[in-house]
Order: structure tokens, then C-alpha cells, then sequence
């Protein structure tokens, strides 16, 4: 299903979100509502890998609160959250065939792309620049 524009999460834009400092958490809150401003259908999306990776130091280190804090945020209604269906795994196998990225990239990656609509993907992470499809979109550099 197309949207008229996604704003992907990647994992790390979550968790410096979640779990930021107080001027990290601001930035990053200020990238996304200037982006969902100038954006004003845009929807906001992550990946199940995410929902993964951004639970599993909480459940390990038995942090109820933080863990309640990416729950919470992973049971907002608005929140699109992207599965891992074949497609995907399809889209991240070319990805990560032709662009030599990790395979956790490489399936956050086709999670957005599988979305088939305008983008923007927003991380910290460079190795993401490689995949010429992708609209890379740092959310700790915007003026």
C-alpha cells in the first residue's frame, strides 16, 4: 500500500529518541515536526526489525520503564509498522547483493522501499547513502 509520503525510522532515530539526552531528543523531535509540517499527509514508519532491535537491550538489562517506553511507541495508532513479509526479504536480498550493506540494513531498507511511495528515510547512519534508491534524510544535521 502507497502512501503520499513516508517518514521512515530507522532504528537509531528511535532509540536517540527514546533514549537521548534532553538536547539529542529535541533535535531529533524538532527534525520530524518540521519534516510532518512540510509534509502535512505524511505518515510515520519503522520496520518489525526495529520493533527488535530497539526492545531487546530493555528486556535484557530487565528496564521496565524503557521497555514501556518503546511499547508505548510501537502501539500508537498513526505508527505504520512495516512486516518482514517475502517481499521484503526479496527487495533487501538485491539490496544487500548490489550495494554491500549489512543484512539488517539492508532489510530496513526494503522496508521502506516495499512501501512504494515517496520517502524520506531518516537516520545517522552513512552506510544507508550507498542505496541509490533510498532518500536519505539525517535528522541530527537539518538547519
Amino acid at each position: 500500500m502507497g502512501f503520499a509520503m513516508t517518514l521512515f525510522l530507522d532504528s537509531n532515530v528511535l532509540i536517540y529518541l527514546i533514549e537521548g539526552d534532553s538536547a539529542l531528543v529535541s533535535q531529533v523531535q524538532h527534525s520530524i515536526q518540521k519534516l510532518l509540517a512540510s509534509h502535512s499527509k505524511a505518515i510515520i514508519a519503522v520496520s518489525a526489525l526495529t520493533l527488535l532491535e530497539c526492545r531487546v537491550a530493555p528486556m535484557r538489562n530487565r528496564d521496565t520503564s524503557l521497555l514501556q517506553l518503546y511499547n508505548d511507541f510501537f502501539s500508537t495508532d498513526s505508527l505504520h509498522i512495516v512486516d518482514l513479509s517475502r517481499n521484503v526479504l526479496e527487495i533487501a536480498t538485491i539490496i544487500r547483493a548490489n550495494f554491500g550493506v549489512k543484512t539488517p540494513d539492508a532489510i530496513q531498507a526494503a522496508c521502506c522501499l516495499s512501501l512504494e511511495s515517496e520517502h524520506l528515510f531518516l537516520t545517522e547512519d552513512r552506510a544507508f547513502s550507498k542505496i541509490e534508491q533510498l532518500q536519505v534524510c539525517k535528522v541530527l544535521t537539518q538547519g
